[in-house]
Order: structure tokens, then C-alpha cells, then sequence
């Protein structure tokens, strides 16, 4: 679940991290008010759950009070990132002496937690990468341990205004958000060391992971909807777990990980999934809502159903695709997959109520699906 800015930051502020004074609005008069109880220059930034919002013009520098409703009036209305902007975030404008890039996420490649760290805040992880490469430092955590902030503020680089032991603590709070809130990525970029020696945090990224929600209800609350297709919201209010996609092969299989390998084996063998989908041991009961929820994006032209069965049994999730098949009556090619307990039965079925042959490797029958979709 992605969060909005202004909904990020007071997650930092409890953890004792400095923020910018802000408000947010939702019409060009509250923006105006806003930056007049600022007293100031004001910064009035679009508030959607995607990134490059200053190259997008969502991000306005004001003045005064007229600056910030016409910043307003312009921005709120745009779209940024497929994500229309219904309201802004009013906030000071701080006194920058250096901006740095601090971040703690999930790392694949050390199954834990990281820290990367940056002199060069302000852009783009990836544009700090490029340019910079050698400025990314990187701090595989311990899960078990967690930081130990002397040695991590020994391992900081020296930045005018900014004591490396400062630094480490404004790390160690970060690290504690991450922890403390299911994070997937908790990144502020930039934090900006200002002419009063203070570390400020002048925008907040913050992905809590969709596990999560329901254990951190209170936080998850905050968060931005998730945005959702005709189809996927059909498919959620179905139980479905459907992610809509551009290709032409549509999936039906069992168990995330099945789906997720036919996935990748259509676009190894030079195809494009149309969806992901993945019914497990529900397609008994499911299979109708699923069967028309995969048909129903007009881009698919052919259909594979790969079931592997271990404590479900397979002639169970092929007999409930079948009844679907009989009732929804598809035009498109299908081509079968079936390993597992109740193999024997479930091809049996398949040849008995469709007359088909099912293929005996996956390989095979997605490869024959993505010629069908040709």
C-alpha cells in the first residue's frame, strides 16, 4: 500500500524526525490560507501516491499567499502518474545548506532490511546511481540485531553542518518507522541539513507492505486506495486476486507461484500475459467469476489452465473450470496442464467434456497457447 506525502510524515514525526510545518488543501482558497498561517515562502506540493511530481509540474515554489491559490488552481486537477491531484500539501519553504538521500527497504539479494545512504539528495535513486554511484553507500541491517548507531555513524561520510552522529540517529529512527509499520520502503528524499544545524525531512516515501494492513489497521488507514481496473475491482469484490495486464495469453493455474512460473514461461516462449490470476483450490466454487473475469479483457485470444495438485485435488479444480466452461461457453482456444493428486481423473474429464488431449509438459501446452494467440 503506497501513502501520499502528507500522510507519510507524521509517521516520522512520531518517531522524532523533523518536518516541515504544512497543511493540506483542498481548493485554492485553502491553499492560499494555508501559506498565510505560514507567515512565508511556502512550497505547495501535489499530493498522489507516485514520484517525479516536480517533473511534472506538480511542485510550485510561492511567496505569498495569491502565489500559492494560483500554484494551486494550476496544479490541483492534473494528472501525475495516473493519479488525478485532488488536494496539496501547503508546507514551509526551509533554508537548504546540503540535501541528502536516506532509505531503508527491503533487500531481495540479503533477505533483510537496508539502509542506503546518499550525499546527492534531490533527484532520483536512479539518477543518484548513475551519476553518483560511488556517493551510494549501502548497510545491510541484521534483522535479529538491528542498527548499532556507533558503528553505523563511523561508516558515514563527513557533510558540512551535519555530525555524523546526528546523521546515524536520524537513521536509527527511520529504521525503527520501518520496523515498527510492516515498511516495505520507508525514503525520504531530500533530507535537507539547514543553516540552524537541524536534519529535516522535506519529503517522505513510505510503501507499507500489503500483508501488513490488516495488523496495522490504524496506520493503514491513511494510506491511498489502491488503484483498480473495471476488472480488477470485479475480481476483489469476487475474492479474486486479479491483476489485469496488455498481453493476449490469458492465465487460469493454482497457487501464486504456479501463475507467477506460467507467467514467465509465456513471455520466455515470446508471448504476453494477459492477467494474473490465481484461484488455488477455490476454482470448485470460483470458477465461473474467474473464467469470465480473464475472458472479459478483450485482448485475450487464447487461454492456459495450469493446475498442480497436492493436498487439492486437480479433477476438483478441473470439474469446477469445466462447469464454467459449459456455462460461459468461450470461444477462445484453451489448452490444458494437469500434475498432481487426481491427475488420472482430471484428464479424464478434460478429454471426456471438451475432448481435448492435456499437454503433459507445461512448456508444451503454454507454447501452444502462444502460437493460438498469434
Amino acid at each position: 500500500m503506497n501513502f501520499e506525502e502528507h500522510a507519510a510524515k507524521p509517521l516520522l514525526a512520531a518517531a522524532g524526525i523533523a518536518t516541515p510545518r504544512g497543511q493540506v488543501a483542498r481548493t485554492p482558497d485553502e491553499a492560499s490560507l494555508a501559506a498565510q498561517m505560514l507567515g512565508g515562502p511556502a512550497v505547495v506540493k501535489a499530493q498522489v501516491p507516485a514520484g517525479k511530481r516536480g517533473k511534472a509540474g506538480g511542485i510550485a515554489l510561492v511567496a505569498s499567499p495569491e502565489e500559492a491559490r494560483a500554484a494551486a488552481e494550476r496544479i490541483l486537477g492534473m494528472e501525475i502518474g495516473g493519479h488525478a491531484v485532488e488536494k496539496v500539501l501547503v508546507e514551509e519553504q526551509m533554508v537548504i545548506v546540503h540535501e541528502l538521500y536516506v532509505a531503508v527497504l527491503n533487500d531481495s539479494s540479503t533477505k533483510g532490511p537496508l539502509v542506503m545512504v546518499s550525499t546527492a539528495g534531490g533527484m532520483d535513486i536512479e539518477e543518484i546511481a548513475a551519476r553518483r554511484p560511488e556517493g551510494l553507500l549501502r548497510f545491510p541491517v541484521d534483522i535479529r540485531k538491528g542498527i548499532d548507531e556507533a558503528t553505523l555513524a563511523a561508516r558515514l561520510p563527513e557533510i558540512d553542518g551535519v555530525g555524523r552522529a546526528h546523521l546515524a540517529d536520524v537513521i536509527q529512527r527511520l529504521y525503527h518507522v520501518y520496523r515498527n509499520t510492516d515498511a516495505e520502503l520507508v525514503e525520504v528524499n531530500p533530507l535537507a541539513a539547514t543553516k540552524d544545524g537541524r536534519l529535516v525531512a522535506l519529503d517522505c516515501k513510505f510503501i507499507m507492505d500489503d500483508s501488513g494492513v490488516k495488523r496495522r489497521a490504524e496506520i493503514a488507514a491513511a494510506g491511498a486506495p489502491e488503484r483498480l481496473t473495471e476488472l480488477e475491482a470485479r475480481a476483489q469484490a469476487q475474492g479474486l486476486r486479479y491483476i489485469e495486464l496488455d498481453g493476449t495469453v490469458g492465465v487460469l493455474a493454482n497457487g501464486a507461484g504456479l501463475t507467477m512460473t506460467t507467467m514467465d514461461v509465456i513471455a520466455h516462449l515470446g508471448g504476453r500475459p494477459a492477467n494474473f490470476l490465481e484461484i488455488g483450490g477455490e476454482a470448485y466454487t470460483l470458477g465461473k467469476p474467474a473464467l469470465e473475469i480473464v475472458l472479459a479483457n478483450p485482448r485475450v485470444r487464447s487461454l492456459v489452465v495450469n493446475f498442480c495438485g497436492a493436498f487439492a485435488r486437480t479433477d476438483v479444480m478441473v470439474g469446477g473450470i469445466l462447469d464454467a466452461w459449459d456455462a460461459v461457453k468461450p470461444a477462445v482456444p484453451v489448452f490444458f496442464t494437469i500434475h498432481g493428486t487426481g491427475e488420472d481423473e482430471a484428464v479424464a474429464l478434460v478429454r471426456e467434456r471438451l475432448g481435448l488431449e492435456p499437454y503433459e509438459r507445461m512448456d508444451d501446452a503454454v507454447r501452444a497457447a502462444v502460437e493460438a494467440a498469434r
